[in-house]
């Protein structure tokens, strides 16, 4: 049986956006609710608050203390991106998370692992805030495993929104794929199939935008053809997934129309690409049933 971690954390329930913002600790609450039928066949792990020089692998002092001084002050970064006095903790240990996830694969604990954060990360930019992510959290788990010894990194992100941040760290690094399935238009208007990469990561990234209403008939085709095919190309030492579940027919934030079944199936093509180590990171996802229900599925996927 494969080993799979879970891994959350009191402190990302403490991220208090307000009464009516989508990304809520509810979400978190709805996860975990739909994991504990599962929690026998899991190793439960903690995240570590994470120490600056993480942070600063992948963004800049002064977006660091930006974050911080707003978390302490309890003042949102702009209209989406919501702060409160808990969020400096719940934002360090979501960065720290992805740490935790890659020493439990060098320690040989697990060969995947789950990690239910909060906030989300795969918006925040070296330099910005946004899109309810303080920081890149599957960015800085990455840079950390390259510093351990995964010197190919694969990224795949199924989230309904492009993960524009996660793009633009690493959008230059030829050791690092990126590949996001979006739909589009759609925040944060990022994501062309033209945005290839550069310099010596020129041809690592891909994006396949999809229009509203594409549904299981588009992405997950996607998912059991060409994605095994560019990830096996590519070769990587180490998967990691930007895992948004606000794709889902049901989420109230976008329109793909993807269902529970798409999901699963979407979840299963990536884990059988390649038979290399796994760490699933929580991004989006607005409709609580539906997000519980999805990461349910995803957990049952990684066991299998």
């Amino acid at each position: 049986m494969t080993r799979v971690a879970f891994l959350t954390d009191p402190a990302y329930l403490r991220h208090d956006t307000g009464p009516w913002h989508p990304e809520s600790p509810e979400r978190l609450r709805a996860v975990e609710a739909a994991v504990a039928p599962l929690s026998s066949r899991l190793l439960p792990l903690s995240p570590i608050r994470a120490a600056r020089p993480l942070l600063e692998a992948v963004h800049t002092p002064t977006h660091i203390d930006r974050v911080e001084t707003h978390c302490l002050a309890a003042e949102p970064i702009d209209a989406d991106t919501v702060c409160s006095e808990g969020s400096w903790e719940a934002a360090l240990k979501a960065a720290g998370a992805g740490v935790v996830a890659v020493d439990a694969l060098v320690a040989n604990l697990a060969d995947r692992l789950f990690c239910a954060v909060r906030p989300p990360g795969h918006h925040a930019t070296p330099e910005a805030a946004m899109g309810f992510c303080l920081f890149n959290n599957i960015a800085i788990a990455v840079r950390y495993a390259q510093s351990r010894g995964y010197a190919r990194v694969a990224i795949v992100d199924f989230d309904v929104h492009h993960g524009n941040g996660t793009q633009e760290i690493f959008y230059e690094d030829g050791n690092v794929l990126y590949l996001s399935s979006h739909q589009s238009p759609a925040y944060p208007g990022s994501g062309s199939p033209q945005e290839r990469g550069a310099g010596a990561g020129l041809g690592t990234t891909f994006n396949f935008p999809f229009p509203p209403g594409s549904g299981d008939e588009a992405l997950v085709p996607l998912y059991e053809t060409k994605v095994p095919a560019i990830l096996r190309d590519f070769a990587p030492d180490l998967l990691l997934v930007s895992a948004g579940y606000d794709l889902h027919a049901a989420d109230p934030l976008a329109q793909l129309e993807v269902t529970t079944g798409g999901v699963r199936r979407i979840v299963r093509a990536i884990l059988g690409s390649l038979e290399i180590p796994a760490i699933f990171m929580l991004e989006g996802g607005y409709d609580t049933h539906a997000l519980g229900e999805c990461v349910a599925a995803t957990l049952e996927e990684m066991l299998w």
